[in-house]
């Protein structure tokens, strides 16, 4: 039998599963040959159809899940697309091909886009759009088998949440985002996938094998290993240490280990024990829309829930990380936006947010992260929000405590002058914006990941250097590179103490660090 070809692509979510391939149909496609004569009506029916599928998967699945649901709701209530297609249908075209061209224009514009955040967010119109196809057609969107490895060009939010992934499985892509909603849902859920693959041949049922530690796909599996596998872990990450977080070098150095977390329903199932705390919760993601932004008390108990759970351990959430390329839905602000900047410009949100996590510090040991800051005075003026906030509650008489206030170094200006930042309590390092900024690159581009490889010992100089200035502040490091077990000697020789990544990969990270001196050296006898 020939040898296994392997296809090199880029790895979304880490380990490794192989199953029968099942090949992703275009719902466009199958759509046109059986489009409808008749136009606003059906459309209309068809959108009301979609609003009720997602409604009833938004009942299935959890929180995360959910907010991603909930934005896809609010797209397809959005009159301006109905009325857009309406005029389409007007002008006498087909209602089907009235829905794709909408559609398809929002989409096209997205896929411009140059910040890959924005352009993942295509993905989410096209499962809108296909939603709807599928009910004007009377052509349901179907899933696929357990245990298989779906292939296709990208895959939709809702397809991902339907699919029943206990029995294993993967995901391969042609395209696809590390920065989009299914590559997040994958990592918190422990779903290997790798994207970037690129257009290969395969039939369908071929057997196949993801790997998503090392962004590689192995077709032409022989019999024995074609087996339909779950996710493969080593023993090590099977049975998660429960350690607190705490361990420490050969020469005793101690490190801390926490977990990074999109949306309170992720930490069902872990264990406290198992880590330090958490390292980074994005709060964006548990806080999805505008009315959400608005809604201090289900802030306030998504924050409480996290730091209950937490039992005292550290809980460091990062206030909302949005604008520019990464929109938060029904906020409409300047693309330049992003971050503590955005925040600082919209006083109407950012202060909803401070309440609620002010009140929640009273739950635990809460820090608060502020996201994209470049300049010190940035960290000072929101410092006076917390204060001012802080003070409006006092005279109500509203418990609350004001918690650490630290940020994000992803901007390389902020990280060559860390100590400038006299205002700032802590300082986590996140490494997927540095290493785009330093690489000239996105995370969407195909060779990205090249770039990352190449790019890496110019941001561990940039992180050893950051480190010395950081002086005696606390620091940890929060992007894609605390989670790489072959980065963590480098990492500690730059002087990282503290590694925060997704739950899946604790166990690699403490089996890179057994072993190893604090300054990344090899211990004697190792």
């Amino acid at each position: 039998m020939a040898a296994p070809l392997r296809l090199k692509a880029t790895s979304a979510s880490p380990g490794i599963a192989s199953g029968p391939a099942h090949i992703a149909e275009s719902t466009a496609v199958a759509a046109l040959s059986q489009s409808p004569v008749s136009g606003h009506a059906e459309l209309a029916k068809a959108i009301e159809t979609a609003i009720d599928e997602l409604q009833n998967l938004a009942k299935r699945t959890d929180a995360d899940g959910g907010d991603i649901i909930d934005f896809q709701l609010e797209v397809l209530r959005d009159p301006t697309i109905a009325e857009k297609a309406g005029a389409r249908i007007d002008a006498d075209e087909n209602v089907v091909f009235a829905w794709i061209g909408t559609l398809d224009g929002y989409i096209h514009e997205l896929e411009s886009a140059e910040e890959d955040e924005i352009r993942a967010r295509a993905v989410d119109l096209l499962d809108v759009k296909n939603r709807v196809l599928a009910a004007l057609t009377g052509t349901p969107v179907k899933d696929f088998p357990t245990g298989s490895i779906y292939v296709g060009m990208d895959m939709e939010p809702s397809r991902f949440l339907a699919h029943d992934w206990a029995g294993g499985g993967g995901i391969a892509l042609y395209a696809g985002s590390a920065a989009g909603h299914v590559a997040l849902l994958a990592r918190s859920r422990s779903v290997p996938m790798v994207i970037g693959a690129g257009r290969f041949v395969i039939a369908e049922r071929q057997h196949i094998r993801v790997d998503g530690d090392t962004g590689t796909i192995v077709l032409q599996m022989d019999k024995e290993s074609a087996t339909p596998t779950r996710t493969e872990l080593p023993a090590s990450r099977i049975v998660p240490a429960e350690d607190n977080g705490m361990l420490q070098t050969a020469d005793r150095a101690q490190i801390l280990l926490s977990i990074n977390l999109n949306a309170p329903d992720e930490i069902d199932g872990i264990a406290a024990t198992t880590a330090a705390g958490i390292g980074l919760m994005r709060s964006e993601f548990a806080v999805a829309s505008l009315a959400d932004a608005a809604n201090e008390e289900k802030q306030l108990a998504i924050y409480r829930r996290v730091l209950v759970w937490a039992g005292g351990r550290g809980v460091t959430i990062r206030m909302l990380d949005v604008g520019g390329d990464k929109p938060l839905s029904g906020l409409a602000t300047s693309p330049k936006l992003r971050g503590i900047r955005l925040l600082l410009a919209r006083p109407e949100i950012t202060r909803v947010q401070v309440r609620a996590l002010l009140r929640a510090a009273i739950f635990g040991h809460l820090r608060v992260m502020l996201p994209m800051v470049t300049f010190p005075s940035e960290v000072d003026d929101m410092r006076q929000i917390f204060q001012e906030e802080a003070a409006e509650l006092a005279r109500r008489g509203v418990p609350h405590r004001l918690p650490s206030i630290g940020m994000m170094v992803e901007v390389p200006a902020a990280a060559l002058m860390l100590e400038q930042f006299e205002g700032a309590d802590f300082f986590s390092f996140g490494t997927n914006d540095l290493a785009q900024y330093l690489a000239g690159s996105t995370r969407e581009d195909t060779d990205f990941a090249a770039h990352r490889e190449k790019v890496a010992p110019a941001i561990l100089r940039l992180l050893a250097y950051a480190v010395k200035l950081a002086g005696s502040k606390p620091l940890s490091i929060c992007g894609d590179m605390a989670g790489d077990p072959h980065l963590t000697a480098e990492l500690l020789a730059a002087g990282i103490r503290h590694f925060s990544m997704a739950p899946a990969q604790l166990p690699a990270i403490r089996s890179a660090i057994i072993g190893l001196n604090a300054d990344g050296t090899k211990a004697a006898g190792e």
